[in-house]
């Protein structure tokens, strides 16, 4: 003898409503910022300068990063195996103060 268990209302194969089969529908929206780069593919072959604090607060959020030359994204690879961005490096040198009594 085999045994049944009642479906709930709505269920697959379960029990029809008054107006026919009860079935339910969510809608999920979300907001997604996808950054536009003038050349798609170029800030891929490049180290990019970002804050420490901010490198070790997306390796612990997940967040993206903003480099210094506006790239966004989640970092994953070892920086040193690429070339360091020309844009990056510029607006560094430009904020760095000269350390050798120098003008």
């Amino acid at each position: 003898m085999s045994e049944t268990t009642p479906q709930e209302p709505g269920a697959p194969g379960g029990p029809e409503g008054p107006d026919g089969p009860q079935t339910q529908t969510a809608v999920l929206e979300r907001t997604e910022t996808v950054p536009e780069v003038a050349e798609p593919g170029d800030h891929e072959r490049f180290a990019h300068y970002v804050r420490k604090e901010k490198i070790v607060e997306s390796a612990v959020t997940g967040e993206p990063v903003t480099a210094l030359c506006g790239k966004v994204w989640v970092p994953g690879r070892n920086p040193d195996r690429f070339p360091v961005c020309p844009m990056c490096k510029e607006i560094y040198e430009g904020l760095r103060a000269p350390q050798d009594g120098g003008e």
